[in-house]
């Protein structure tokens, strides 16, 4: 149990950690390049989502009662929808940023 806390921890500070990084280079991205902004933001989003994700499941394990069921499912629900919904849109702006960097070598 302790080892398995541990692991979920590690996960959400690494999905903060990711979610930061590529809020980051969201910004520091020219506004020449539109897709591959879109696409940072869409990869911190999906890691914002795992955040999302791996903390409702650490709150499941750690307390138990009917008000950390509810939030903590709400907390994973709407964290895997994030996360499927945000890598869907990252691979889908992955596609065109070799398009963009092509276009734009100027």
């Amino acid at each position: 149990m302790k080892t398995l806390n541990f692991l979920l921890v590690f996960f959400i500070v690494a999905s903060g950690v990711f979610y930061f990084y590529f809020k980051t280079r969201q910004f520091r991205t020219r506004s020449v390049f539109p897709i591959r902004k879109k696409m940072f933001a869409s990869k911190a989003g999906a890691f914002l989502g795992g955040l999302l994700f791996f903390f409702g499941v650490n709150q499941l394990i750690l307390f138990q009662g009917i008000a950390t069921y509810i939030v903590a499912g709400l907390f994973i629900v709407f964290g895997a929808y994030i996360m499927i919904f945000n890598t869907k849109a990252a691979k889908h702006y992955n596609q065109f940023v070799d398009e963009e960097t092509r276009l734009n070598e100027n």
